[in-house]
């Protein structure tokens, strides 16, 4: 069972449909809405600062997620993919988001919706990631603009199989 863990009066909150993988770690101000996975070893440290979790949405293997006390938040919206081993610290991602495997998003920025972040990138504070576009490099940089439709393809279908995945594990 995953490691849920009240600190400073506050208590991690999940919707329906949610699956915490043995060894996942929540804490403290941590809230997530429905049909949400997070995986192996997967860190969502609420301790210092509050942490808002859409729908559908699945943190892969190793990531960890954390904020700057009383300065920063994470808020996370609905249909985003993190990768495997990605950190996010203190940032806003919004709806229908891919951020590739490794990546670094740091305070304040924000990842605009139907976004991918290149797995690796780092996204330093206060970036403004423009929607519909990809990001990568070190520090990460606009490559392209891509159609809506096309992210929303990939992205929807990715979040989708988490959810496929996570049903495996209730069974």
């Amino acid at each position: 069972m995953a490691l849920i863990k009240e600190v400073r009066g506050f208590s991690p909150k999940m919707g329906e449909n949610v699956f915490l993988a043995e060894n996942a770690t929540i804490v403290g101000d941590v809230e997530m809405g429905n049909d949400c996975s997070v995986w192996f070893n997967a860190v969502l440290r609420g301790d210092v600062n509050s942490i808002r979790i859409g729908n559908k949405v699945n943190i892969q293997d190793g990531s960890v997620l954390h904020t700057l006390y009383q300065k920063s938040t994470i808020e996370i919206g609905d249909n985003v993919s993190i990768g495997h081993n990605v950190t996010i610290h203190g940032a806003k991602i919004e709806n229908n988001v891919l951020v590739g495997m490794g990546a670094t998003i740091l305070d304040d920025a924000v990842i605009g919706e139907n976004s991918i972040i290149a797995a690796n990138s780092l996204i330093l504070s206060k970036t403004k990631v423009e929607p519909n576009s990809i990001y990568a490099g070190v520090p990460a940089k606009k490559v392209k603009d891509i159609e809506p439709e096309q992210t929303k393809e990939m992205i929807h279908k990715i979040a989708n199989n988490y959810l496929m995945y996570s049903s495996w594990y209730k069974e």
